[in-house]
């Protein structure tokens, strides 16, 4: 009983350490500290970001991204222009290049919403600019009366970028699950 015990502890510790080396190299870890992205993503949630995805595919419209924001922050945002992407709001709606763009994403959010969820905006008349610039992209948040993204701080050039949001939970829930699932079982077998 205590040799297959012991067995049992080295197995978890062994998988743990494969898998933060191999988190540790394509993935990083991030916390949402706001609520921006609500309703997709909430204050407190844990994103597993993919640093490596863009090496491998192009960057996408409505993909979830981290990026630095400065040199002390790192913010999550959805892209919504591309490099040549001309962006207009016009009641409610995203036009790219002219033609309507539906952001499936905010349908639910936007029918709980009163009033207009996003005003509206020319990429010109926010950036300056009629064409979002080579290697620059647009980003918003999904909450968009309260969020501070491309139209007040201008473009985020693809360097920027961290990576795409690939997966996220909520860290309470996480914890309880893990303590429920493996601490617990490992505690009665001691016992």
């Amino acid at each position: 009983m205590h040799k297959r015990l012991l067995r049992l502890i080295l197995i978890v510790f062994l998988t743990a350490g494969i898998g933060i080396i191999l988190n540790s190299l394509l993935f990083v870890n991030y916390m949402v500290d706001g609520k921006s992205m609500e309703p997709t993503l909430d204050d407190g949630n844990m994103l597993m970001v993919n640093r490596l995805v863009y090496n491998i595919h192009d960057i996408q419209r409505f993909d979830v991204v981290v990026f630095h924001a400065n040199e002390k922050e790192d913010y999550v945002k959805r892209i919504i222009g591309l490099p040549g992407d001309e962006i207009e709001y016009r009641d409610d709606q995203l036009y790219v290049n002219g033609k309507q763009v539906e952001e499936s994403f905010l349908k639910m959010y936007k029918q709980t919403h009163l009033g207009t969820y996003t005003e509206d905006f020319t990429l010109e008349e926010k950036t300056g600019k009629r064409k979002v610039p080579a290697q620059s992209l647009f980003v918003m948040g999904d909450n968009r009366p309260n969020s501070f993204d491309s139209r007040a701080f201008g473009f985020v050039t693809q360097k920027q970028i961290v990576g795409k949001v690939n997966r996220q939970w909520d860290a309470k829930e996480t914890a309880a699950k893990i303590w429920n699932v493996t601490i617990l079982p490992l505690l009665s077998l001691i016992q």
